[in-house]
């Protein structure tokens, strides 16, 4: 699956959070670090999502843009 993200560069490195998916962001020293790292919070993030919602009646759709 594709998520778009948004990359900050400051002195200190790049930022990066996932705009669709609220809270979810990281950090690195490099572009690459920090790219590296929002996958894995992606991950994290998302099986947060999962375990939150086990037992609940939800359904998936698909929406075209």
């Amino acid at each position: 699956m594709k998520y778009r993200i948004a990359l900050h560069k400051s002195e200190e490195g790049y930022s990066v959070s996932v705009p669709g998916l609220r809270g979810c962001w990281s950090q690195g020293a490099t572009e690459k670090e920090a790219v590296e790292n929002i996958r894995d919070a992606i991950r994290e993030h998302l099986s947060v999502v999962d375990d939150q919602l086990r037992g609940e009646d939800f359904r998936e759709i698909e929406v075209a843009v």
